[in-house]
């Protein structure tokens, strides 16, 4: 009887389902043996590999395999009548193998230990802290927007081009390193998307492909946004997955360069968080905080919900939801509410003793 190497790699599938489902109930395993441990090997081969080109290698990866599937499909439709286990099989496997490949190069890191343990912060706050903490930031980000402008009315206008902004972003990473050494980040490997246009209209500005890691950021989003959005991929990069962590991390970056352009992205871009957070707790609150704040920042948060406005579409929820459903499948049990985390990690990091 002649074996189909195709069933066993679909039927591969199950025993993955299991493991994985396994490790959750193993976060230091997974922190230690995998997140820094393989990873590290794997991730830095992967950028050092696709980093030095000058274009997407994984978006033009993701285009091939559409138009592959796509092909494939069309070629193959008769046979869900005339053959519908073989073609079954042949689903399953392909499923099979992008499963494995996605969790060994990159997804696993989902399964390790909440961020605030390993920096030994607090998981919780007080509204008194956060208050602390919110009128820290707009302290400081009031101070960089008029040291910028020279005007607290105007918005900051960034003197960069996107590609230069690619360029400057590590250097963030440079100076945290010296606090916190497993944030070393090198090679690298960013990339503007190939798809900006259909990103944006899903209502998101950049992504990490997990097979190549390759940083992906939506080249039309306003370069105000570009430090710290460039910032949190890198977080993804070196294995911090859950959008939270690497919110609090790219706002660590970008508020560690040494330019004082990066400085106020990372204080504006944290203060956004806490400020969100003041809302939901006492409205009142919140509107006498915003008070405080130059109208030059109010400008700049403006000018970036003016820009997703103008691509609003009926599909943009679906999309999310469909984000919302895998961030919850991969151990974000909140979704994409979890964001609100990162407003954890701020709160404590900065009410930290000096």
């Amino acid at each position: 009887m002649r074996r189909n190497p195709k069933l066993y790699i679909a039927l591969a599938l199950i025993p993955q389902l299991i493991i994985i489902k396994i490790l959750t109930y193993f976060p230091e395993f997974i922190e230690t043996y995998y997140s820094n441990g393989l990873y590290q090997w794997i991730s830095k081969l992967s950028r050092f590999i696709f980093g030095w080109l000058p274009f997407s290698f994984g978006d033009v990866f993701y285009t091939l395999s559409i138009i592959y599937i796509i092909r494939w499909l069309v070629k193959n439709r008769w046979r869900l009548v005339k053959d519908l286990k073989g073609w079954i099989v042949d689903v399953v496997s392909a499923i099979s193998i992008i499963y494995f490949a996605f969790h060994f190069l990159w997804a696993l890191n989902y399964y390790r230990q909440p961020l605030h343990k390993n920096l030994n912060l607090q998981a919780d706050y007080t509204t008194e802290q956060l208050l602390e903490v919110t009128r820290i930031l707009i302290n400081k980000s009031n101070e960089y927007q008029l040291s910028i402008a020279d005007n607290d009315t105007l918005k900051v206008e960034m003197p960069f081009s996107k590609n230069t902004i690619l360029e400057m972003t590590p250097i963030g990473y440079q100076n945290l390193q010296k606090h916190y050494p497993h944030l070393a980040y090198t090679p690298y490997s960013l990339k503007k998307s190939l798809f900006s246009l259909p990103l944006t209209y899903m209502g998101f500005s950049g992504y990490l492909n997990p097979l190549t890691n390759e940083a992906h950021i939506d080249k039309l989003i306003p370069a105000y946004k570009f430090p710290t959005t460039v910032s949190h991929e890198i977080a993804h990069q070196l294995g911090y997955a859950a959008e939270n962590e690497a919110n609090f991390i790219g706002a660590l970056a970008a508020i560690s360069h040494d330019n004082i352009y990066f400085k106020y992205c990372g204080y504006t871009f944290a203060l956004r968080h806490c400020l969100f957070e003041v809302y939901k707790r006492d409205q009142d609150l919140y509107y006498e905080l915003v008070e405080t704040l130059n109208k030059g920042i109010i400008k700049n948060y403006q000018e970036v919900q003016i820009f997703w406005d103008s691509y609003q579409n009926p599909l943009e929820p679906f999309f999310k939801k469909t984000y919302d459903s895998f961030l919850i499948a991969n151990n974000q049990k909140n979704g994409m509410q979890s964001y609100s985390y990162v407003v954890a990690l701020l709160v404590n990091y900065f009410n930290q003793p000096s």
